[in-house]
């Protein structure tokens, strides 16, 4: 039936996506909708008169073409995995989502030319296990690799556990096939690691948030596939002596260190208190540890072998206090269990103020310093967590509702305690959106803090491919007029 309620030339147009897609292509039930309009986390939500589900980059061209002539806007939206509510509408059920889920298929996998073809709606756990297949590596990794969709995983350039060896998203990428806000579409999907014929036009969609265009297919880099994997979990004393053993590590292994994570004690313990099959891995309780991996084409066990020399000259330097190192695959899953889990635990466990920020490496001890001691005067039972990538510089600190207070007064807390985290951040030459982008959860804190000639560049980008502000309207920054 038409939307009576919307005007003339939305009812007209939702009908022709109606027609153009057919009903496996539309989701128009308000209760078959509602997961697409809320966020997992955060409980940012919205409504829509539908949900429009193409199969084909000509079906996401033709809906966009068809919004784009009745002035819709769209949402784009993948796994639905997004922290910031960068995939959700707003509430006024202006907008149609549109779901790249259908647009799953592998194109092509070029193993001499180590790249992979996708369509935006893989999910990343399966391209990393066709690239396996393939005997090859696709390194993107993150808690939510089961369900996060490739395309979205792009337009927030995602980061994940390995970045520290193999870069974020969007250094993970070559080509791009994008359906610009008229309907048109960029064929830019090339294998090339040099191509200096013009702009860069890939960079300008990813990390964008789906504000300039619909990311529908992607050529992705891949790398040999590991033959030797060696895991540990250090207890250190502090993040000083965390950089200490990543600085150690990378003069004894190199390239080989794959993934660097600190974790505070908190995050231990509600690990094991939240998550199934988790168990302290250590026998005493320690301030902070380092997961940390190394990977490699070496013979099976060798990595292990260089690993427990590391660690004896560590425990000789008294930089660690305790350690174990995974004696198999599954003590090692088990291990990055507990880590990729955290974010689920802390979930459970109360509000939690998120901050997903990035400093010097350097600046890691002293960002830490500086925001758990103007947290805890101004909040003096406030439950502090950090943990994160600090071999890239990115953490998440969570700092958690404290036991006695209500969970409205805390979250009425949220402005305070972003200007109090986000101003050291910045002081300290770091970034308020590390890997997960702006969305609508941070778009004031980047309006506040942004340089404003950044700004005007971003809006005079965003006013050249989207004049009408129809592709993901609201989202990272406010769009006024030229």
């Amino acid at each position: 039936m038409p939307d009576t309620s919307l005007p003339t030339g939305h009812a007209a147009a939702l009908a022709a996506i109606r027609e153009a897609l057919g009903p496996a292509g539309i989701v128009d039930a308000p209760e078959e909708m509602a997961p697409y309009c809320r966020s997992w986390r955060d409980d940012i939500h919205g409504r829509v008169p539908l949900v429009a589900r193409p199969a084909s980059t000509d079906e996401v061209a033709r809906v966009v073409a068809l919004c784009a002539e009745a002035g819709i806007a769209i949402v784009p939206q993948g796994g639905n995995t997004g922290l910031t509510g960068a995939g959700q509408p707003h509430d006024d059920a202006s907008e149609i989502i549109l779901s790249l889920g259908r647009m799953n298929r592998i194109r092509d996998v070029d193993p001499l030319n180590d790249t992979m073809t996708v369509e935006a709606g893989c999910v990343l756990q399966t391209i990393q296990e066709a690239a396996l297949k393939a005997d090859r590596l696709f390194p993107l990794s993150l808690a939510a690799e089961g369900s996060c969709q490739i395309g979205g995983n792009l337009s927030t350039n995602a980061g994940g556990i390995h970045v520290v060896r193999y870069g974020s998203a969007k250094g993970l990428v070559l080509g791009l096939e994008v359906v610009l806000a008229d309907g048109r579409v960029w064929h830019g999907l090339k294998g090339l690691r040099k191509d200096n014929a013009g702009y860069d036009l890939k960079q300008l969609f990813l990390g964008t948030e789906g504000t300039l265009g619909v990311i529908t297919a992607a050529v992705l880099k891949l790398y040999p596939r590991p033959t030797d994997r060696a895991t540990a979990f250090l207890a250190v004393e502090d993040p000083a002596a965390a950089l200490t053993m990543l600085a150690r590590a990378k003069a004894a292994f190199g390239e080989a260190v794959t993934a660097f994570e600190l974790i505070q004690r908190r995050g231990v313990e509600l690990a094991a208190a939240k998550l199934d099959g988790v168990s302290d891995p250590l026998k005493d309780p320690h301030p902070w540890y380092v997961l940390m991996e190394l990977t490699g084409q070496s013979a099976p066990g060798t990595l292990n072998q260089g690993l427990e020399a590391y660690l004896a000259d560590a425990f000789e330097a008294g930089v660690v206090a305790d350690a174990t190192i995974a004696m198999s695959d599954a003590h090692a899953d088990r291990l990055w269990h507990m880590r990729e889990g955290l974010a689920e635990a802390q979930n459970t466990d109360g509000v939690s103020i998120k901050h997903d920020v990035s400093v010097p490496v350097s600046s890691i001890p002293e960002f830490l310093a500086r925001a758990n001691g103007t947290l805890l005067e101004a909040y003096p039972t406030i439950r502090l967590l950090a943990f994160g990538h600090v071999g890239d510089g990115n953490l998440h600190y969570n700092p958690a509702q404290p036991l006695d207070w209500e969970a409205d007064a805390y979250r009425a807390e949220r402005p305070r305690i972003n200007r109090i985290v986000h101003d050291i951040v910045v002081d300290l030459g770091g970034s308020i959106s590390a890997e997960h982008g702006i969305g609508i959860l941070r778009k004031a804190e980047l309006a506040h803090y942004a340089d404003p000639v950044a700004l005007d560049l971003m809006a005079k980008v965003k006013h050249a491919l989207d004049p009408h502000d129809l592709l993901n309207p609201g989202k990272v920054f406010d769009l006024s007029a030229p």
